[in-house]
């Protein structure tokens, strides 16, 4: 019989820190048990997970187990496949256009921070881009409306990335494209929520964030949309023969998946995704409830528009920067520090970072902010 994952943590373990990095991120610490605890021998397989031929039945049934228990999160309907890929989402700035244009030239793009900017440098690569809005004039503070979305008659995909995380802003609704495929980059939200599938032609996600370990990415494409790849697609990108070899096509990135499977286990005994959102709704409160009590720190992000995942922040003084880094991390908190492209301080508060991480980063907020105001 499969050991279950180890009973939960209400504390951090002793020599853990709290670690608000924001990719590769914090990981549960029950899948981390798990995996340590399978490491050496899995199941009584006689090796590790690592050593597994991904072709080989204990790792076919992994990867089974771990798309059949995603597809239970996200209620996949069988007409989308899934799969699990390489590169990071980066990779798939590329293969997105690749694989959707579909004989036509050009594609719409919605700009709402770095992540966004350099997906349309990518696509710009393969096909014209339409920007339908822009929130650059207000330094990537917010969502532009649907309604001043400029959209093209002729654009093969609409592309969205639902949750900017050097920049903070999420999406907390879904884009209405009508017939033109909508496709997301969810990397640092996914599996935050719920989330209606069947409202997207394609969602990709890189795991560092709330799935896994770095080196995956998760594609939900809908099957409709596979088979007119551009003729020069490597076939390592094509998502129609990635789908039809089971993801693969070559070696995939088997601990990743692996883990990545415990996640989704770790998610489905916390009562899925409404479970594991009511919790993020409460840490993201208690967070942003604090830095707007005072004006110490701020946050930049209009309210309606702010992330729960990635919560950037200033200090009223810059100059304290450094010693409230130095001072947090001496307490355990750890990766605080902003994005260089914005500075500022960055807090990841994504599904593995148990209320306890935040209740004791906002007790030092309060005490950093008594001591030096």
């Amino acid at each position: 019989m499969e050991p279950a994952l180890p009973t939960a943590h209400h504390t951090k373990p002793a020599s853990r820190i709290f670690n608000f990095g924001a990719g590769p991120a914090t990981m549960p610490v029950e899948v981390l048990e798990k995996a340590k605890w399978e490491l050496v021998n899995w199941h009584e397989a006689g090796m590790s997970v690592m050593e597994m031929s991904h072709r080989g039945e204990e790792f076919v049934r992994i990867a089974a187990e771990a798309e059949a228990d995603l597809r239970a999160l996200l209620a996949i309907p069988k007409s989308y496949k899934v799969l699990f890929l390489q590169g990071g989402a980066t990779m798939h700035f590329s293969a997105v256009p690749m694989n959707l244009l579909r004989g036509r030239k050009k594609a719409d793009y919605l700009n709402t921070g770095e992540w966004a900017k350099k997906a349309m440098a990518e696509a710009k690569k393969f096909c014209e881009v339409n920007v339908v809005a822009s929130s650059e004039d207000r330094n990537f503070t917010y969502v532009p409306k649907q309604a001043a979305w400029k959209r093209s008659a002729d654009a093969a995909y609409v592309h969205v990335c639902t949750n900017e995380t050097i920049g903070g802003v999420e999406f907390h609704w879904t884009p209405d494209t009508g017939d033109t495929p909508l496709v997301a980059d969810m990397s640092s939200h996914i599996l935050s929520k719920p989330c209606d599938v069947t409202k997207y032609g394609l969602i990709y996600a890189g795991a560092q964030k709330n799935i896994g370990p770095a080196g995956l990415v998760v594609v939900i494409v809908r099957e409709d949309l596979l088979g007119s790849a551009l003729a020069d697609t490597p076939n390592v990108l094509n998502y129609k023969l990635m789908a039809d070899a089971d993801s693969m096509l070559n070696t995939p990135p088997t601990f990743s998946v692996y883990l990545a499977g415990l996640t989704f286990k770790w998610l489905l005994e916390r009562g899925g995704l409404a479970g594991i959102e009511k919790v993020n709704i409460a840490k993201a409160a208690h967070l942003y409830g604090y830095i707007d009590s005072q004006d110490f720190y701020s946050n930049p992000v209009v309210k309606e528009d702010r992330s729960r995942m990635n919560v950037p922040f200033t200090l009223k003084d810059a100059s304290l920067d450094a010693k409230f880094l130095q001072e947090a991390e001496a307490r355990g908190l750890s990766q605080l520090k902003g994005h260089r492209s914005v500075g500022g301080m960055r807090a990841s508060i994504y599904n593995a970072m148990p209320m306890e991480g935040v209740e004791a980063l906002v007790d030092f907020l309060e005490e950093f902010r008594a001591q030096n105001s």
